[in-house]
């Protein structure tokens, strides 16, 4: 059974956060969901790759992470995805901000 981590800057005032979990358990049944965190500041990379740099670890290989915070909601910008090594580090996207 495929376990999925969220980290986002969603919040929790609005259905965000169930649409995007509604989503995953209707394309994945069966799936295990586990909150990193909803409560990053809008657009905040640096407090999400803080957090998730703390954390991603402490979870067991084949965990799929999913981390959605974005500075420049709503803009053509595309989605990076990527796969863990076994014993490596998690993928780094740099951003041209940092």
């Amino acid at each position: 059974m495929a376990l999925i981590t969220l980290l986002t800057d969603f919040g929790t005032a609005d259905p965000y956060v169930a649409e995007m979990r509604g989503v995953l358990y209707s394309r994945a049944p069966g799936v295990t969901l586990a909150d990193m965190s909803h409560g990053i500041q809008p657009g905040d990379v640096r407090a999400a790759a803080y957090l998730f740099g703390r954390a991603w670890h402490r979870f067991p290989a084949g965990t799929i992470h999913l981390v959605v915070v974005d500075p420049g909601v709503g803009t053509g910008r595309a989605a990076i995805a990527g796969r863990r090594a076994t014993g490596s580090s998690p993928l780094r996207a740099v951003h041209e901000d940092w």
